[in-house]
């Protein structure tokens, strides 16, 4: 199931899967500020693309919340994982605050690196505590900025795990962009 919304030239979609299999020049890790790569989605991307990803980024360590970097994929069919922290320390509760912080650091450095599609999953919905709704809706709004400003970007992809997650993701894309 794909819901999707184009919003100045620019394709936001919503689907429910596995963000490790997606053929994009990047997707999301929503880290910790010390590049820790153990559960939910981090430990997902790499056991898939290999521990070679948590090496490139611990070497970079610590990245503070509101930042980001870039790594290489490894063995997944991504170009990139983009490292954007949503908390300091691994396995924190969080506020909507950093949700917001960490999908605005991993826009701009998509952006830098001249990425063209670019897939998250919901930040800050595993350990994290954020309702998926909620989550989703600040990161919405922060990628409807993010192309308000103007972007290389041309396809954004939020990437729901289950079925509930995707139908809170899907409410939180019509509020944002309207009904598609």
């Amino acid at each position: 199931m794909v819901e999707e919304v184009e919003y100045k030239g620019v394709k936001i979609r919503v689907i429910e899967g596995d963000i490790t299999e997606l053929d994009v020049d990047a997707i999301v890790n929503p880290a910790n500020s010390y590049m820790i790569m153990g559960g939910g989605v981090a430990g997902a991307i790499k056991r898939k693309g290999g521990k070679i990803i948590e090496d490139e980024a611990r070497r970079r360590a610590p990245v503070p919340v509101g930042e980001a970097i870039a790594t290489s994929a490894g063995r997944l069919k991504a170009k990139y994982v983009i490292h954007a922290p949503t908390m300091p320390e691994p396995a924190m509760r969080i506020g909507l605050e950093n949700v917001e912080k960490a999908t605005r650091a991993a826009l701009t450095v998509a952006n830098d690196i001249g990425v063209k599609s670019i897939a998250f999953p919901g930040m800050g919905t595993g350990v994290g505590g954020i309702p998926h709704y909620d989550a989703a809706k600040t990161m919405l709004k922060v990628i409807r900025d993010h192309i308000d400003f103007g972007t290389s970007i041309k396809e954004i992809i939020l990437v729901a795990w289950g079925k509930e997650a995707y139908n809170e993701f899907v409410r939180a894309l019509k509020e944002v962009f309207g009904q598609s």
